[in-house]
């Protein structure tokens, strides 16, 4: 079997057990979508060791960031600046996403963009947002790095499921 055949074989396989589990039996603690997106950040971060690493470090790390965001703009601070609270909020807590690029877990910036984007549109569209504070379920971050951490391990799996099935 070829490689690519072996590793599409193996992501399917995989990506259905992902989403029955996800949707299913974990669906209060796993998201199905942000799951899928750590599981193709693994890929994209080198889909090795390091790569693991740093898909789940990256990603939860910009969950962290999104989370302080969305609970300092749901709790109005720099409120008095109107339209521009908001915006300024964003831009204090994006710029650590590549200033921290210089740690070796926090140099996938991409996936530190994924964790912040799938976080704050979680709570912004789930209406989670004030939530981001919460030590439970309730909070966006909770719930994204959760689903990080296990998407990330099913993409480490499928690689290795791949390579089983379609030779080294």
């Amino acid at each position: 079997m070829s490689k690519l055949t072996a590793l599409a074989l193996s992501i399917a396989v995989l990506g259905g057990v992902w989403a029955f589990l996800a949707l299913n039996p974990l669906a209060t603690v796993a998201l199905v979508w942000v799951g899928f997106i750590a599981w193709g950040c693994y890929f994209a971060t080198g889909a090795d060791d390091a790569a693991l690493k740093k898909t789940i470090a990256g990603m939860s790390f910009g969950a962290v960031m999104a989370a302080i965001a969305l609970a300092l703009v749901s709790g109005g601070a720099l409120g008095g600046l109107g339209a521009l609270g908001a915006p300024v909020i964003i831009a204090v807590t994006v710029f650590p996403l590549v200033a921290a690029s210089s740690v070796n877990l926090l140099s996938a910036v991409p996936a530190n963009v994924y964790g912040y984007a799938a976080t704050a549109g979680l709570g912004l569209t789930a209406g989670t947002a004030g939530n981001a504070a919460a030590m439970d379920l309730s909070n966006p971050a909770v719930l994204v790095i959760i689903s990080t951490v296990l998407g990330a391990v099913f993409g480490m799996v499928s690689g290795k499921l791949a390579g089983s099935l379609g030779g080294k």
